[in-house]
């Protein structure tokens, strides 16, 4: 009876993941530009759902129809919204490359915190004079330049000896870096990776938790929010 049972749950796991890459496939040949992430089986029967520009989106099993907004279940007024937005955020500190991020330490470095910043961008500026602000805290700097005259800077960061001291004289001082680019650097995975995550603006902030915020936060909202979930 086990091997019986073990049997067809493979069969249904191999179902279910056929149906999915077989959607996966006809979207990627019919849509090609359309940038979709995550899809997955929804618990409603013959409705997947995925991840654009940072929003969860669903699609009939047609892969011809695309829906945005809440889905309701009626029985107990469950948001199955809400919970793939809190399941997709527990994941995404996890999969952060953080090798591709400017550590920066402070204390025990207890607490842990991703920015998205550009070195031109006002608001990431005054974040970062918050940041200075925290202790304990690991800070990683994703170096996210939008602005195409912030590309030669970043790229001129990472490349320097102490990328994370040429990092904070440049945005706490506006002393740039002089360092050649004759070195690889992360800063196109970071903008791919960016976009893949919905942040269309400086600064984004990801927490350890997964949950994001794109904009400025004080370092009492930052620490206001650690205390609130435990960080």
């Amino acid at each position: 009876m086990r091997q019986l049972f073990l049997c067809v749950v493979a069969v249904l796991c191999q179902s279910v993941f056929a149906d999915v890459q077989s959607l996966k496939q006809r979207i990627s040949l019919q849509y090609p530009k359309l940038a979709l992430t995550d899809l997955m089986t929804t618990p409603i029967d013959h409705l997947y759902s995925a991840r654009l520009d940072g929003q969860v989106v669903y699609l009939d099993e047609s892969g011809e129809y695309l829906f945005t907004g809440a889905i309701l279940r009626l029985k107990d007024q469950k948001n199955i919204t809400q919970e793939l937005l809190q399941n997709k955020a527990s994941n995404l500190w996890a999969t952060l490359p953080l090798q591709d991020a400017i550590p920066i330490v402070k204390g025990t470095g207890q607490h842990k915190i991703a920015v998205f910043s550009d070195p031109n961008c006002p608001y990431c500026q005054q974040l970062e004079r918050e940041l200075s602000r925290l202790n304990d805290v690991t800070i990683y700097i994703f170096m996210y330049p939008l602005r195409p005259q912030s590309e030669k800077l970043t790229k001129q960061v990472w490349c320097s000896p102490n990328s994370s001291y040429a990092w904070q004289k440049l945005m706490q001082q506006g002393i740039n870096p002089v360092a050649s680019l004759n070195c690889q650097n992360p800063i196109e995975r970071n903008l791919a990776l960016g976009q893949r995550l919905g942040f269309n603006g400086t600064p984004s902030i990801v927490f350890a938790n997964g949950e994001s915020n794109i904009g400025f936060l004080s370092a009492d909202q930052i620490q206001s929010f650690w205390r609130q979930h435990g960080l």
